[in-house]
């Protein structure tokens, strides 16, 4: 096989492996996506419930209504900051999908054909799902912090 013919071979084989990497990569970066969104139900669930669990029993155990409050708040804080780790998690997982998605993009309309793939856009960001997860996301917390801000916290007191 002459010199050229395998330099062509390689760099078809290289670019394939690229493309593979970088296909791999998106789909990871969806599944970590999902997987973000399951760890904070899980643990906005057990934080909540044990919110629910303390205001059930916080009289019962000799505890002032300052330190109550205290506490509840604390668990508020806590959720804040699941949240702000989770959404931030998210954040950069959409930045590097988007990345990978313009060097796939290229790649594809490099080899097989010009447009071949468009490049996503961020006016798109309205079609994404993982738009209104976010959103959704932060919908929670805030109505979790108001509701017991406004309506569990003044019982406490």
């Amino acid at each position: 096989m002459p010199k050229k013919a395998q330099k062509n071979e390689l760099a078809d084989n290289l670019k394939l492996e690229y493309y593979k990497y970088v296909s791999n990569e998106i789909h990871s970066l969806n599944d970590n996506f999902h997987k973000f969104l399951s760890l904070f139900q899980t643990l906005a669930t057990a934080i909540i419930g044990g919110g629910v669990a303390f205001l059930a029993t916080w009289r019962n155990m000799n505890i002032t209504p300052q330190t109550a409050v205290s506490i509840f708040r604390s668990l508020e804080g806590l959720l804040m900051l699941l949240a702000t780790f989770i959404l931030l998690s998210m954040i950069a997982g959409i930045a590097s999908w988007y990345d990978y998605r313009k060097e796939e993009t290229k790649l594809l309309n490099n080899e097989v054909d010009l447009d071949f793939r468009k490049t996503p856009k961020l006016r798109n960001l309205w079609r994404w799902s993982e738009t209104y997860l976010v959103l959704f996301l932060i919908v929670f917390v805030v109505a979790v912090i108001v509701y017991s801000e406004t309506q569990i916290i003044p019982l406490i007191k």
